[in-house]
């Protein structure tokens, strides 16, 4: 694995593969979801799996367990986190949870903010509620880095927040809220994780709600403009996907209970400009195609709930949990524009 050895987290995946322990993903078909399922599944590990398939891709899922070879191991109910039966279900017999379920989305939560709230808050409460009733350890949960809103303070840190700008941002801050509030009430451990725009195989590249990343790599390889809303120098710390599956294990793992209670930055506390990453993304496809070499990128107005600038400080995951970031913007670049050469860039469910 390339970047930086990390002996903390090599030495909790060492230990769950000699006692495996059972884990509940929620939103499993999604991007995160199945990458986490992947990983769980080559340690060993049992999963049971919850996803309503109305963002997530069966094909995930059929993917990760012909790889695997551990379908044994795998349990999958298909239900939705709105529906608290389906939450007790999934969490009967579990260990730890890790619930990525969710609407994701400035754009999607500003032209439906009813359906985010729903999925994104109520979601997480029967969650909670489910887990706490099932005897759950803990419950590892996505927030997100638009909790912070229109604070100008770089790089930021989890207790400098500022107005949130989006409903969606609304829903993540409210995550954290309830989640502080169940610790502290009911004694279910929880850990939140502030992604910063994760990206890497696996990540739908369709749809209005796309990424930009895996947009932007469809739209190149189909001989298409890339839009950049904006000037091209609002900034985002792009995180590839193997530093958020181990945010994840470490999460659930740890053993400080002062490290539960509270949410955590996962990035890799760079700073990429747009304009910077369209070009990172067309050298590097060039390899590949030689036609994309010459494409130029398109740009048009701001949009609305969008943050200016994204940059991270990863001190207290690193300190609390023992993260650290494996692979950089271009490490995990190089391995993501393989896999969508590989496996084609239109590749869906």
């Amino acid at each position: 694995m390339p970047g930086q050895q990390n002996q903390r987290y090599e030495g909790v995946r060492a230990d769950l593969a000699k006692m495996p322990r059972t884990w509940l993903i929620t939103g499993v078909a999604g991007f995160i979801g199945a990458n986490l399922l992947a990983d769980l599944l080559s340690l060993g590990q049992n999963v049971v799996g919850l996803d309503n398939f109305s963002t997530g891709h069966r094909s995930n899922i059929a993917d990760v367990l012909a790889s695997s070879g551990a379908s044994s191991r795998f349990r999958m109910i298909e239900g939705d986190t709105r529906d608290i039966d389906a939450c007790r279900a999934a969490c009967a017999g579990v260990d730890f949870v890790l619930h990525q379920a969710a609407l994701g989305s400035v754009p999607r939560s500003i032209h439906d903010p009813l359906t985010s709230s729903h999925v994104n808050v109520d979601g997480l409460m029967n969650v909670l509620f489910a887990a706490h009733g099932a005897g759950v350890q803990r419950v590892v949960y996505a927030s997100s880095s638009s909790v912070y809103g229109d604070s100008r303070h770089l790089p930021q840190v989890e207790a400098r927040t500022g107005r949130l700008l989006s409903p969606y941002a609304a829903t993540k801050a409210v995550n954290e809220m309830y989640a502080d509030v169940f610790q502290r009430t009911y004694g279910i451990e929880t850990v939140g994780l502030r992604y910063f725009n994760v990206f890497g195989p696996r990540q739908d590249p369709n749809g209005a709600y796309a990424a930009v990343i895996p947009r932007w790599i469809a739209a190149l390889l189909r001989g298409e403009r890339c839009k950049i809303f904006g000037d091209g120098e609002t900034s985002r710390d792009f995180c590839y996907i193997a530093n958020v599956l181990q945010a994840n294990v470490l999460a659930a793992t740890t053993g400080a209970a002062a490290s539960t209670g509270t949410a955590y930055n996962i990035a890799c506390g760079d700073s990429t400009s747009l304009t910077s990453l369209f070009y990172l993304i067309r050298d590097g496809l060039a390899k590949f195609d030689s036609a994309v070499a010459t494409a130029e990128p398109q740009y048009e107005a701001f949009r609305p709930g969008d943050i200016n600038q994204s940059f991270a400080n990863i001190s207290k995951a690193r300190e609390a949990l023992g993260y650290e970031p494996s692979h950089r913007i271009g490490e995990g670049m190089a391995a993501t524009l393989d896999w969508y050469v590989q496996h084609g860039a239109s590749r869906v469910g």
